[in-house]
């Protein structure tokens, strides 16, 4: 049976932290800046868990990305 590959977007959109969590960048942060608060701004510089309701499609998106 072959190796499952690793979908190369999910790749490049989510990231496992050390400790296993699936991070990704937020939506809505790259473009009409200039109508959004301040607070709102500096908040969408981190990186945000993934929703318990997408971990498991997004785990088997990843494959064995997921477990290094």
């Amino acid at each position: 049976m072959p190796k499952m590959k690793t979908k190369t977007a999910a790749k490049k959109r989510f990231k496992v932290t050390a400790t296993g969590k699936l991070m990704h960048k937020n939506a809505f942060s790259s473009h009409n800046m200039e109508h959004k608060t301040r607070k709102r701004k500096r908040q969408f510089r981190k990186d945000h868990a993934i929703a318990k309701s997408d971990y498991k499609s997004v785990k088997s998106l990843l494959g064995s990305y997921y477990s290094k």
